[in-house]
């Protein structure tokens, strides 16, 4: 305990020098935070015989981390209208259909021409089929993008993804950890996720108006000690559930986005969401061991050049089966591109069941390559579809070519 404070000054220091040098080049700052963990994790060596592995403080920041997913999906959900999501729940459904289909194909495929057995296929499949939540809201936030049509589609394959993951975490577990599992199960564990996320969205929305008399406090500390405990329960709820905390952080901001309070809660978020946002993508390098990556390079090249493409094919269906212009569509599949918490959660039960050692170097660097790739091709999204337009002409709804007045529309997307 002596040296923990001094830990946790000293690992806010190297994110804030990190910010800084991300803000100088004009990069995103997400693959910055993280490879500075990388630099200084439990895994690299001594410099300058000063140890900086967080020893003592590994634990807290790790779950300063976890409190940055929190906030990060918390406050994408204030950006928007839970009326919004359930009026457009049937072509969220066909879009997360499509997503979850295409790159989880890949996936098998992939692992399956590598010759990996069974269990490991699976494990690599869902490595390469869930986007990171949290680097999706980071990067929507930061490009301003929460206003985009093609954002709610986003959101809605995130959410979509998490009941999917929900599914296949009560299968792939029962295959690697017991070798066997029971449909029941599996069928309890997706109606459950599914049906705490339809709950607390329509009974949420119902509620406006009581939470609107509610949250009518005066005192900003009371305010925000009312504001903090909901966010907590409900994502700690979650958690107890089976869905991913991140969602039910997600869920409580699309509810309060209903209310007359929405913006004061947005000033009150903002600078914890920044703080501990910047924490999540530090505390994820710490867990990156750069000498074991070596021997996961070309697996994992191959991974992200198959997740490129699914998901730019995912995204431009998933968008068009939406009535979504194609610059939108793919803005989609440009958008969720980045792969972070989810892979690494499965890499780990992978490592839980004795599989084969290679996942983990190879989860951790597809991850940083993907961390690194998706925040760019979002920024750079609208170059990437004015080449793409030249290479294959898109066409509207009607047939016809998409000319400038498509290209001109959302500057900032």
């Amino acid at each position: 305990m002596n040296h923990m404070v001094f830990e946790v000054g000293l690992a806010i220091a190297l994110i804030a020098a990190a910010g800084l040098l991300s803000a100088k080049l004009r990069f995103s700052v997400i693959p910055f935070y993280i490879l500075i963990g990388m630099a200084v994790g439990p895994h690299a060596l001594e410099i300058w015989h000063f140890d900086f592995r967080f020893i003592e403080s590994a634990p807290l920041i790790e779950f300063m981390g976890r409190i940055g997913v929190l906030f990060l999906l918390f406050y994408l959900g204030l950006e928007f209208s839970v009326g919004r999501l359930i009026k457009s729940g049937r072509s969220i459904a066909v879009g997360g259909t499509i997503y979850i289909l295409i790159n989880f194909t890949l996936g098998v495929i992939f692992a399956w021409a590598l010759g990996f057995p069974l269990a490991e296929i699976l494990v690599i499949a869902g490595i390469t089929t869930i986007s990171s939540s949290a680097i999706v809201a980071k990067v929507l936030v930061d490009l301003k993008r929460t206003a985009n049509p093609e954002t709610e589609m986003i959101l809605g394959i995130i959410m979509f993804e998490d009941v999917f993951l929900a599914v296949y975490i009560s299968i792939l577990s029962g295959l690697v950890l017991s070798g066997s599992t029971t449909l029941g199960g599996v069928l309890l564990s997706a109606l459950i996720a599914l049906g705490f996320m339809l709950v607390l969205l329509v009974a949420g929305r119902k509620a406006v108006p009581l939470l609107n008399r509610l949250l009518n406090i005066r005192s900003n500390e009371l305010f925000a000690l009312v504001i903090f405990a909901a966010l907590f329960l409900v994502a700690g709820f979650s958690e107890t559930i089976h869905v991913a905390e991140a969602i039910g952080a997600l869920l409580v901001g699309l509810v309060l986005a209903e209310t007359e309070h929405a913006k004061r809660i947005e000033h009150l978020i903002m600078p914890f969401r920044d703080f501990f946002g910047a924490i999540f993508f530090f505390s994820f390098g710490l867990t990156i061991d750069p000498l074991a990556l070596g021997g996961a390079v070309w697996m994992s090249l191959g991974a992200v050049a198959i997740t490129l493409i699914g998901n730019l094919a995912a995204g431009l269906l998933a968008g068009r089966s939406a009535g979504l212009p194609s610059k939108a569509s793919a803005n989609i599949g440009l958008t969720i591109v980045s792969r972070g918490e989810f892979s690494i959660i499965m890499a780990n039960l992978g490592k839980a069941g004795g599989l084969l050692a290679v996942l983990q170097p190879f989860a951790a660097l597809y991850v940083l390559i993907m961390a690194i790739l998706g925040p760019l091709l979002t920024k750079e999204s609208k170059t990437i579809y004015k080449w793409m337009n030249k290479v294959i002409p898109f066409k509207d709804a009607s047939g016809k070519k998409e000319g400038k007045t498509v290209l001109q529309k959302e500057g900032s997307g």
